[in-house]
C-alpha cells in the first residue's frame, strides 16, 4: 500500500505547470545551440558523411546515414525541431521529430556514443508525452491548445527522477577500486591541465586527484537528494554550478555541463519558476487565446509505460553483472549505464587476414577503412573489434579471398597500467557471432 500511495503522489498530485514550461524552453534552447555548434565544427561531414564504415548498434544494423546532402537535411530539421520545442510551436510534432532525428543520428555509429547524448534522447522521449506547451507557447497563443495552470505531478516528477538516476548511478559507478584507491584516471588527466590559471599548480599533486575523486563520488550520490530538500536546495545548486563549470573548464566534454546546469533548475520550487515566467511575459507580447484550468489524472496505460521506463532505467546499468570479465576491460554492459569519465584506456590493434583455402594472407592497414577516431575507439571495445573483423572478411572476400579468416592482434592499457593482450589472437573472429552474449575471446584482465 505504501508503494501505491507513493506512486499516486508521484503521478497525480496537482502541481504548477511553470517548472515544465521553463524546462521546455531551456532544453530546446540548449539543443538548438548544440546543433549549431556541431555544424560549425564540421562534425556533420566528418562523422556522418566522410567515413567509409559505421559501427552500428546490435539490432540496429539497418540504420545508415542518408547519402549526399541527406545528413545536412537531418540536422537542419533537427535544429528547427529544437526551436519548435523552445517556442512550443506545433509542440507534439516538434518533440517527436527532435527525438526521432536525434536518436537516429546517435544510432548511426557507436563510435560517437556519449552518456549525455543518451541523456538527451531519454529527455526528448519524455517530452513527447507531457503537455509542456500549455503556457507561454506559440500553440497556446494561437489557440491550438488551452492554457493550463496546473498539471499532474508526473509531468514534472519524471524529469526530476531521470536527473536523479543519472547522478546517483554515476556516483555508484565511481565506487570502484581505481577511482577511490588509485584516484584513476584523474591522477593521469589532471597534470595535463596544470596550466589552468590560479589553481593549475594544484593539479600536479596526487592528493588533489584523491580529493576530487572522493568528492566527485560523494557529489553524484547525494546531489539529487540535496536538490529535492528545500532547506539544502540553494547550497546544492551552488555545488552544481561549481562542479559543472569546473568539469567544463578542465575537460573537453562539450555542452553537457551546461545542459545539466539548466536541467537541474526543475528541482526548484513552483514559485521560483512562476517568477521566471512572469518576468519573461513582461518582455514577450504573449496572451493565450483559450484559458483553461484542466488537470488530468494519469491514464493507466501512461502510468504503466512510465513505470516500465524507469524500471528499465534502474536495471539496465546492472546488466554488467551477467558477464564474467572485468567491466572496464571487456566493456560488456558498459554503455547506457551513466559511467562517466571513469577510465583512461588506449590500445593498438592490428588485423591479419588469411585465406583458409590458399596461402594468401595480408596485414590490414586500418586507416584504409576507418577514420582516426573510429580506429581509436575500436581498438579498446570488443564489440567494435568484432564488427570490424566481419567487415574485413566481407572486404577480403570481394578482393578474391575464398574463405577469409580474420585474426586480431591487440594490446591495451587501462588506467596507466602496463599493456596486456586484449584479444585471443588464435581465434578467427570472422567465425564469431555478434550479439549480447559473453565474448569468450576477450582475454582475462590481469591485475598488476
Amino acid at each position: 500500500m505504501k508503494i501505491e500511495r507513493l506512486l499516486d503522489r508521484f503521478c497525480n498530485t496537482s502541481v504548477s505547470i511553470a517548472p515544465l514550461i521553463v524546462f521546455r524552453i531551456l532544453f530546446g534552447f540548449m539543443m538548438a545551440v548544440s546543433i549549431l555548434r556541431f555544424a560549425s565544427k564540421g562534425w556533420i561531414s566528418e562523422l556522418y558523411i566522410l567515413p567509409e564504415y559505421y559501427f552500428s548498434y546490435w539490432g540496429f544494423e539497418w540504420i545508415k546515414p542518408l547519402p549526399g546532402i541527406g545528413m545536412y537535411v537531418v540536422f537542419t530539421l533537427m535544429f528547427f525541431a529544437a526551436i519548435g520545442l523552445m517556442l512550443g510551436a506545433f509542440y507534439r510534432v516538434s518533440a517527436g521529430l527532435f527525438f526521432f532525428l536525434f536518436t537516429y543520428v546517435e544510432l548511426i555509429d557507436k563510435t560517437n556514443y556519449l552518456n549525455h547524448y543518451y541523456f538527451v534522447s531519454l529527455v526528448a522521449l519524455l517530452l513527447c508525452f507531457v503537455p509542456a506547451h500549455r503556457d507561454l507557447s506559440v500553440d497556446a497563443a494561437y489557440g491550438r491548445v488551452k492554457t493550463w495552470q496546473r498539471v499532474p505531478g508526473w509531468c514534472v516528477n519524471i524529469f526530476k527522477l531521470q536527473l536523479g538516476l543519472v547522478y546517483f548511478y554515476a556516483g555508484l559507478a565511481k565506487l570502484n577500486y581505481d577511482w577511490l584507491v588509485e584516484a584513476m584516471p584523474l591522477k593521469l588527466w589532471l597534470p595535463s591541465v596544470s596550466g589552468t590559471p590560479l589553481i593549475g599548480a594544484l593539479f600536479n599533486y596526487d592528493w588533489t586527484a584523491y580529493m576530487l575523486s572522493w568528492s566527485g563520488a560523494l557529489y553524484d550520490l547525494t546531489i539529487p537528494f540535496l536538490l529535492l530538500w528545500s532547506v539544502t536546495r540553494g547550497g546544492a545548486y551552488l555545488l552544481v554550478l561549481v562542479f559543472h563549470f569546473m568539469t567544463a573548464a578542465l575537460f573537453q566534454i562539450g555542452i553537457f555541463p551546461y545542459v545539466m546546469i539548466i536541467s537541474t533548475l526543475i528541482f526548484f520550487s513552483e514559485a521560483f519558476h512562476e517568477r521566471i515566467l512572469q518576468r519573461v511575459k513582461t518582455y514577450v507580447p504573449y496572451k493565450s487565446a483559450l484559458q483553461g484550468r484542466t488537470v488530468l489524472s494519469i491514464r493507466p496505460l501512461t502510468r504503466g509505460l512510465i513505470l516500465t521506463f524507469f524500471v528499465l532505467q534502474c536495471l539496465v546499468p546492472f546488466r554488467y553483472l551477467l558477464y564474467p570479465n572485468h567491466l572496464f576491460w571487456s566493456e560488456e554492459g558498459y554503455r547506457f549505464s551513466w559511467r562517466v569519465m571513469l577510465m583512461e584506456k588506449s590500445g593498438h590493434t592490428t588485423f591479419e587476414v588469411r585465406d583458409k583455402m590458399s596461402d594468401k594472407k595480408e596485414w590490414v592497414a586500418n586507416y584504409d577503412y576507418l577514420t582516426p577516431q573510429q580506429e581509436k575507439m575500436m581498438s579498446t571495445q570488443p564489440d567494435m573489434i568484432l564488427q570490424y573483423a566481419h567487415y574485413l572478411a566481407d572486404k577480403y572476400r570481394d578482393k578474391g579471398f575464398t574463405d577469409p579468416q580474420v585474426f586480431c592482434h591487440s594490446k591495451v592499457t587501462l588506467n596507466g597500467r602496463r599493456s596486456q593482450t586484449f584479444v585471443d589472437a588464435s581465434r578467427d573472429l570472422a567465425m564469431e557471432k555478434e550479439g549480447v552474449r559473453h565474448k569468450d575471446w576477450i582475454t582475462q584482465w590481469q591485475y598488476d
